[in-house]
């Protein structure tokens, strides 16, 4: 198991892709700690560890809040003998499919504190429990939208930008202490929706500004792509496992394009 020995935080660890996470991380053979804002999920996720023979704890924080994120880690740094992976999948419910004009400043700035704080304030919480061992790697999420122009997601944009900057500065700021950081660019999986995702009602929104259904949506975007068809959960779980794991020791700074658009 790539991950036996090795501790992992997944935040947004009850959500669709951070329970998948988490329990990829679990399947690998990392004792992993899942924390959000809704003990439920995270209390699903665990018993689903646990009962596949793996080992997994539950916290409920708010990743954007620093202090709580400082006291977690500090936390399960002392009880793991250290913090090897932290991934960052929350998600919060944001507009899209408004333009500017139609636009509040809040509504556009709230995708974008959210992803790049909480980026910042996880990234603070590991850094000195990986710097101590000279080793570790923080993990984020994107989607194209950093890459692409159009009406309608200015905020989502914005915040892909942001956290794909910070992936790679961070990767210039946490690198001669042996820590990495990588972050990886997935298109909409549809797996999601059933599980409750929060991409769930944008997407909804989205399809009925277009005339759409949201399976009439994601059919077009998978044609969009090089590959004709859009990631599913077991190709972001198997990459962000990889990356995770000593395979990917020399692989920092970078962002993991998997959304099969040529952007760059």
């Amino acid at each position: 198991m790539v991950l036996e020995g090795r501790t992992a935080i997944v935040y947004g660890g009850g959500g669709a892709v951070g329970g998948a996470a988490a329990r990829a991380f679990g399947r690998a053979g990392a004792q992993v700690f899942v924390v959000g804002r809704s003990a439920p999920g995270l209390e699903t996720v665990v018993h689903d560890i646990t009962a596949a023979g793996g080992n997994a704890h539950w916290n409920t924080l708010d990743a954007r809040d620093a202090t709580a994120v400082e006291r977690h880690a500090a936390q399960v740094a002392e009880s793991a003998s250290g913090v090897d992976v932290a991934f960052n999948a929350i998600g919060v419910a944001h507009v899209q499919g408004v333009p500017l004009e139609g636009l509040s400043l809040d509504e556009f700035a709230l995708p974008v504190d959210t992803y790049i704080r909480s980026s910042f304030t996880i990234a603070r919480a590991v850094a000195p429990h990986m710097v101590r061992r000279r080793r570790g790697v923080v993990l984020s999420l994107t989607t194209p939208a950093s890459r692409m122009v159009g009406p309608g997601f200015l905020g989502h944009s914005v915040a892909c930008a942001g956290v794909e900057a910070f992936s790679r500065h961070l990767a210039g700021e946490l690198g001669a202490s042996g820590v990495r950081s990588v972050c990886v660019r997935s298109h909409a999986i549809p797996q999601t929706l059933p599980r409750g995702s929060h991409a769930g009602p944008v997407f909804a929104t989205e399809a009925r500004r277009l005339g759409l259904t949201v399976d009439q949506m994601l059919e077009g975007a998978a044609t969009g792509t090089v590959l004709k068809r859009l990631p599913t959960l077991d190709d972001l779980c198997a990459t962000l496992t990889f990356l995770a794991s000593d395979g990917a020791a020399a692989i920092s700074g970078v962002v993991v394009n998997m959304s099969g658009l040529v952007l760059d």
